[in-house]
């Protein structure tokens, strides 16, 4: 399980097909040198398993499942991915529950600061910034307002929500610290909704459901 809370960032070293299975491979010193053969990490999102460990590069297998539902392979050589390490049990939790299971992609259509860019004040150091990213389909009925939601692995606080588009208010730290200020206009984003609300979504529609279906056949046999 992870929070959100990003450790640093890496960069994507490669990307290869051995056999059928595709491999990256992430430069990241700091957390490769933590890494032990088989341990979890998050990369931009996604919960994947670290293998063939060295102090500076691990690499990881994508299943067909991940590489069809998110970014990464769509990234090129040279991308910068967002890392997290799970979150060890009785740590804090400083952001909220993410499990690292990407529901799908989304693609960035702003991230604009909230000072104008011709202001005297602005500052691109410092100023927040506004995010929006326009939501697959079979995504949206689990975007709350005020609720959370994992953009490339970032625990965010959605801010509105117009039925296909999420915005969310950006602080400096966040944009620097991430891969954000690297992603183009249009660029895929990985979104895992938050957990709670879809099995809240879920206990939701279960309880909602009659106990039975009035059909042709329960009418006939019933002597309808």
């Amino acid at each position: 399980m992870f929070t959100g809370i990003i450790e640093q960032t890496g960069t994507l070293a490669s990307l290869t097909e051995r056999g059928g299975v595709r491999r990256i491979t992430v430069e990241a010193p700091g957390i490769a040198a933590r890494l032990r053969e088989g341990d979890s990490l998050g990369v931009s999102g996604v919960c994947l398993t670290a293998l063939d460990v060295d102090p500076t590069y691990f690499h990881a297998d994508l299943a067909k499942e991940t590489f069809d539902r998110t970014s990464l392979g769509l990234l090129a050589p040279g991308a910068c991915v967002n890392l997290e390490l799970p979150t060890a049990a009785g740590s804090p939790l400083g952001g909220h529950v993410v499990q690292g299971h990407v529901d799908g992609t989304g693609i960035l259509t702003m991230l604009d600061p909230v000072v104008p860019q011709d202001s005297p004040n602005f500052d691109r150091q410092t100023t927040d910034w506004t995010l929006k990213v326009r939501v697959p389909q079979h995504v949206r009925q689990w975007m709350v307002q005020k609720g959370s939601v994992a953009i490339e692995g970032i625990s965010l606080t959605i801010a509105g929500f117009d039925g296909e588009e999420i915005a969310i208010a950006i602080l400096p730290l966040t944009y620097w610290r991430t891969n954000l200020h690297t992603l183009p206009l249009g660029a895929p984003v990985n979104i895992e909704a938050d957990v709670l609300v879809k099995l809240a979504a879920m206990q939701i529609e279960t309880t909602s459901k009659p106990e039975f279906e009035i059909t042709a056949g329960w009418l006939a046999a019933n002597g309808y």
